[in-house]
């Protein structure tokens, strides 16, 4: 029996998708409508900064995020910076309806 569990624990981890690909593919927009659409007072999301130039890709990123979400009612509420072993990985942003 616990050789069944080890292989099929060991097969689910070899076959199955990152675990951030459905949550951190998205799009601002399409996050955005899916909190106004399930009527969210706040969210997080994640922006992700870890591709191309990390200044000049991580503004525009952040902008396009908070755009998103200000266009449906949306105010930024927090901005928290993730970094790992001194990189700038992503941001984690909150965003509330006043």
């Amino acid at each position: 029996m616990r050789k069944l569990f080890l292989a099929a624990a060991f097969a689910a981890a070899t076959f199955a998708l990152p675990a951030q690909a459905g949550l951190f593919e998205k799009k601002p927009d399409d996050i955005a409508n899916e909190a106004v659409r399930n009527n969210l007072l706040a969210t997080t999301i994640w922006v992700d900064a870890s591709w191309g130039f990390r200044n000049q890709g991580a503004a525009n990123a952040l902008s396009r995020a908070h755009q998103a979400f200000a266009t449906r009612g949306y105010k930024v509420q927090s901005v928290e910076p993730y970094i790992e072993n001194g990189d700038l990985q992503g941001f984690f942003v909150t965003y509330q309806k006043p």
